[in-house]
């Protein structure tokens, strides 16, 4: 094994680490409201943490959740050594993983949106502002949440590569594409729910992104 595999592979788990962190869960529990998981969809993430009727608690959640995909990143660009789009694309791809499959809660974590804005921030902060006008955008007209964050991370891999001019084999919009898939896999109920129309229509204020 070469030390730049190693170092890709330390990379991959500091970022899972990073990623794993539950904040949802710790921000409802410290707050006094119990276990998030016994609430509601029982998901982590800032949505969720909204049906405990405490928009401060989900704010925090949505921006906690969106720091740790940027701080991720931003290790492996400036930490570790021979930096590279490969470090950051293994940085993205493990963040996201971490928050959806946390070791220590049984692999049962959010859905990653929050998380993978953060990283797409950092990536190229014009796909990432792209992306989160996108969702505000379609969850305003739709009044549907998860319809805005399946919109946005739908055009992603493709705004990664005409707004960033990184060519479409390079690491970077491959790491956007995998995590887009990961992203849409982990909507798979909301996607039947929106096909039958019994998807949750919801303000966008109270609409934030797991």
């Amino acid at each position: 094994m070469s030390g730049f595999q190693a170092q890709l592979i330390l990379l991959f788990l500091v970022s899972y680490v990073i990623g794993s962190i539950p904040f949802g869960l710790l921000l409802t529990a410290l707050s006094g409201g119990g276990d998030i998981r016994k609430i509601g969809s029982g998901n982590i993430g800032a949505t969720n943490v909204l049906r405990t009727g405490r928009r401060g608690l989900a704010a925090a959640t949505l921006l906690l959740d969106a720091l740790k995909g940027a701080a991720a990143v931003l290790i492996a660009r400036f930490f570790f050594p021979g930096a590279s789009e490969m470090t950051m694309a293994v940085a993205t791809v493990a963040v996201v993983l971490g928050h959806c499959f946390p070791v220590w809660l049984g692999f049962r974590g959010g859905k990653g949106v929050a998380t993978g804005l953060g990283t797409l921030w950092v990536l190229s902060w014009p796909v990432g502002l792209a992306c989160c006008v996108i969702w505000l955008l379609v969850a305003r007209l739709s009044r549907i949440s998860s319809a805005g964050a399946l919109a946005a991370f739908l055009l992603a891999p493709v705004l990664m590569v005409f707004l960033s001019g990184k060519p479409v084999s390079s690491p970077v919009p491959i790491a956007t594409l995998l995590v887009s898939l990961l992203i849409w896999v982990r909507h798979a109920g909301n996607i039947g729910r929106l096909l039958t129309g019994r998807e949750p229509r919801v303000t966008v204020d109270q609409a934030p992104p797991r």
